[in-house]
């Protein structure tokens, strides 16, 4: 019990003591798959340790005389399990990890993995609550995570939760792995039943295992087996019986699993014929051994009697060059391809097994293998110096490397010397495209041209960042002038290029000019032509009678009339297209630019002399005008003579009287500058 008082010394002196765990399924690399169909039963457990597992705030626990589990969700939902010991006065702990895309081991140094945990003990004040040995997950349970009974003599740190053995049921995640530690805290071998029930999610591989394939070994006696999925090593019958042969010429003797000493499942089966098979068609199915089952996998879940996959045996024949992976653009590198594994051994690492021949010259730099544990591959990588930019039909051809031999097989027969495969590469491909402005009034377009080399058969063009068509030569219109971005995407299936560039459509055509919107009587109005784009001609019409072509016309001198007069100015522009544009604008011809201030106004309202104001200040600058009642207070101000007294204050209607007012001034023309006095009546 985890309640027994012991000195810290005495602990890790008991914990250093113990021998390391060598039992398989007693390491995280090494643990048990289950399912959540059936109760696992642990027999016994033997005494060992491997090193400390986290417990967040509990600080750190051994994992004492343990035993892990490994499960693949499926569904996700709730994990409930129970552990139930055969002594229910021994002291189980637990603790539950996501180990998803992490190496097993990694349970021993990262608390992220953590899930879920119990290290609670089995006390006496636990069992007269009604608690036994019994730990783990349920509906019932209460709490997420339980440290140590007495944590202190494992390095814990407050707060420590309640001596409960049930935690809640954790969410776990369909595709996620986990790993279970039951570690036996009792320095004891009895034994224990794992049992999943409870929860929601679904632990248990829906998965249905089968033959994969079957391949004669090159003693032709020797078949070895893949499987669709891992089965139980101890649902394979060592008498080979689980299988049958279709032919009477060999009958099976053994069977043996793939790394069964390591482990509790396998993907493959070698199975050992009595004598050699001929040349032929054979096929090899499952069937009931006689341990009475076919090959069952971790859930229990047996292959179909029947099953079957077909080999066949050619007379033994050098391998021979079999085939070249399709090649990238620009490659540097050729994969050759192998139906029989090739001894990584006998392959040159200079590459001088092999020649490269073609349209363009290719020298080779470097060759290997794609090697497995057996220094066995299907697949040579051959390096080149540089890569093939000239498409065509290649060949490569076999020699003697450096080493005195070309590629040895397997079965350790050698490829004939010149033997050749031909491998085709493709040209690279350039974007560049030309393009021709077809520029109109109202809609400019642009053709656009690619010259279709080294076999370009796709094309994808972008206008302004927008795909508009796959056509070699689109033509592509524009409303609205200004700069334009046009890229292209070019494939001739293997290679590709983009090229893009911006091009000007620089034929906006807009007429307009400015000019004073008065004009006194004794002055010339000016114009300033603002017109854009590539005009070749200027048409004014200034209202009265009179015209100019000039681009930038002399000032214009309007007749002298008596009243004042409105004359509407028009600019037409043309630009070398025949496009034309029209801008007018409307100048009054004034009576009179005389400044002068009335002896009196009446603001009554009938629109006749209802304000004060400057008359006339067409010409005025710096101007300020006040007005004063007879009290000398304020009553108006502005530096707009455009801005008129209305003969209020705030709103309020001001007395009939005299009113003074003083304006400043300074003169446009003259840059004369006048300080005027003067009053002005108000009449209501």
């Amino acid at each position: 019990m985890k309640t027994v008082l012991i000195t810290i010394s005495v602990l890790l002196f008991a914990i250093h003591a113990k021998a390391q765990c060598s039992t398989i399924g007693q390491t995280p690399v090494t643990a048990f798959p289950v399912c959540g169909v059936d109760t696992f039963r642990q027999t016994t457990v033997p005494i060992c340790q491997n090193n400390t597992v986290p417990a967040s705030s509990c600080g750190s626990y051994p994992d004492t005389n343990p035993f892990w589990y490994q499960f693949t969700c499926f569904q996700s939902g709730t994990l409930g399990f129970l552990i139930t010991p055969d002594t229910l006065t021994d002291d189980y702990d637990w603790s539950l990890f996501d180990i998803t895309n992490h190496n097993p081991a990694d349970v021993f140094d990262s608390s992220s993995l953590l899930v879920t945990y119990n290290w609670s003990g089995n006390t006496s004040t636990e069992s007269a609550r009604g608690y036994t040995g019994i730990t783990g997950t349920s509906p019932s349970g209460t709490i997420d995570f339980a440290c140590a009974t007495n944590p202190q003599e494992l390095g814990g740190t407050p707060p420590y939760s309640d001596a409960l053995t049930i935690n809640k049921m954790p969410n776990i995640i369909a595709g996620h792995k986990y790993l279970l530690l039951v570690s036996h805290y009792t320095q004891t071998q009895s034994g224990y039943r794992l049992t999943f029930n409870g929860g929601t999610a679904v632990i248990t591989d829906p998965g249905i295992p089968s033959l994969k394939s079957a391949e004669i070994e090159c003693d032709h006696q020797t078949i070895a087996i893949k499987l669709s999925k891992q089965v139980r090593c101890n649902s394979l019958a060592a008498d080979g019986s689980d299988f049958s042969l279709s032919s009477a010429s060999a009958s099976i003797v053994s069977a043996t699993g793939v790394n069964c000493n390591s482990g509790f499942d396998m993907d493959s089966i070698v199975l050992t014929l009595s004598n050699v098979l001929p040349s032929g068609n054979y096929i090899i199915s499952a069937k009931i051994g006689i341990d009475g089952n076919t090959l069952l996998d971790d859930c229990n879940n047996d292959i179909a009697v029947g099953d079957n996959e077909s080999f066949v045996i050619v007379p033994i024949a050098p391998t021979p060059l079999d085939s070249i992976v399709p090649l990238a653009c620009s490659p540097t590198q050729l994969q050759l391809v192998f139906s029989r594994p090739i001894e990584c051994s006998s392959i040159s690492t200079d590459g001088s097994d092999f020649g490269i021949t073609g349209p363009s010259p290719v020298t080779i730099q470097s060759a290997a293998g794609v090697c497995d544990t057996n220094n066995l591959t299907n697949t040579i990588n051959i390096n080149l110096t540089s890569p093939i930019l000239t498409g065509g039909i290649y060949q490569i051809k076999l020699a003697p490397g450096i080493d005195g031999n070309t590629i040895i097989d397997k079965c350790n027969l050698q490829t004939p010397s010149g033997s050749t495969l031909n491998f085709a590469a493709a040209d690279t491909v350039s974007a560049q495209f030309s393009y021709q402005l077809l520029l109109g009034c109202k809609i400019d377009r642009i053709q656009f041209f690619d010259d279709g080399k080294n076999g370009i058969n796709q094309w994808q063009w972008s206008f302004d960042s927008v795909a508009k068509s796959t056509q070699q030569n689109p033509i592509e219109s524009y409303t609205i002038f200004g700069n334009k971005t046009a890229q292209l995407i070019v494939s001739n299936g293997v290679c590709s290029d983009t090229s893009q560039t911006t091009i000007l459509l620089d034929n906006t055509l807009k007429a307009s000019f400015t000019s004073d919107d008065h004009v006194c009587p004794e002055d010339k109005a000016p114009f300033t032509n603002t017109s854009i784009g590539n005009i070749v001609s200027w048409s004014w019409d200034f209202g009265d009678g009179t015209t100019s072509s000039d681009s930038m016309p002399e000032p214009h001198s309007f007749p002298q009339t008596l009243n004042e007069v409105d004359y509407n100015v028009r600019l037409i522009v043309e630009n070398a297209a025949g496009c034309v544009d029209t801008a007018t604008r409307q100048i009054r011809k004034l009576r009179s630019c005389y400044i002068d201030v009335p002896s009196a106004f009446t603001p009554n309202g009938d629109s006749n002399n209802d304000y004060l104001y400057p008359l006339n200040a067409y010409k005025a600058i710096n101007l300020e005008f006040r007005v004063y009642n007879r009290y000398g207070q304020l009553v108006f101000e502005t530096k707009d003579w455009t801005r008129k007294w209305d003969g209020t204050i705030g709103g309020k209607p001001q007395p009939t009287g005299t009113y003074v007012w003083m304006l400043e001034y300074i003169n446009r023309d003259t840059g004369k500058k006048y300080a005027l006095k003067g009053t002005t009546v108000l009449i209501r």
